[in-house]
């Protein structure tokens, strides 16, 4: 796996930017993440980072703003389109059962629910439609729990990546080093033995 992704990193490079972005628009704005989540696509672009295909910071930047935006344009998409969302194709294909939990969430915690739908896949990609559907003020209620959303699950997933890749790179140091402490060890064990079975002898 890590050897794809190196090879997927160096064929990409500053693409990494453009598709995760692109995918953690889309997650909400046109209900991609019921198929492929944006945050996969986040942490694969915080494992680029500390592989040093792309920047960091730009990096928790383009996850952000994409965040925010797609959220917007699935709130836009539920205002405009309403009920008949749910009735269509597509909702359909998203099912009663998911979107009345996604109802049920919305009513329990109103504006929070922006916000907190943001750390489950499916909430993630139906409430903010859900929350234009239902009129939710955009600019009073909507934009200030989006944007807290947004920064908190865009920067989250790429700096969890990064740590993710770290972690990895210290495991690799480490395994390079224990099995010759584990090999000094056993010597040390092994010579140990041989000298008291020397002076059980004499």
């Amino acid at each position: 796996m890590l050897g794809f992704l190196q090879q997927l990193g160096g064929h990409l490079g500053a693409w990494f930017y453009v598709i995760a972005g692109g995918l953690a628009c889309a997650e909400a704005a046109v209900m991609a993440g019921l198929v492929f989540p944006g945050e996969t696509a986040l942490l694969v672009a915080g494992f680029a980072a500390h592989q040093g295909w792309i920047a960091l910071w730009p990096m928790v930047a383009v996850a952000v703003f994409s965040a925010a935006v797609g959220d917007s344009i699935g709130y836009e998409v539920g205002r405009r389109l309403g009920p008949g969302l749910r009735s269509s194709r597509l909702g359909r294909r998203v099912g009663a059962d998911r979107w009345r939990r996604g109802d049920d969430f919305l009513q329990r915690y109103g504006g929070r629910a922006v916000l907190l739908g943001r750390f489950t896949a499916v909430l993630r990609a139906l409430m903010p439609g859900m929350a234009g559907m239902a009129a939710m003020p955009y600019l009073r209620t909507f934009l200030p729990w989006n944007a807290a959303g947004a920064l908190i699950w865009g920067a989250g997933c790429v700096l969890l990546g990064y740590a993710f890749a770290a972690s990895l790179a210290t495991v690799a140091n480490a395994l390079t080093y224990v099995p010759l402490l584990l090999i000094a060890v056993a010597v040390a064990v092994v010579v140990l033995r041989i000298r008291r079975k020397r002076r059980q002898v004499r």
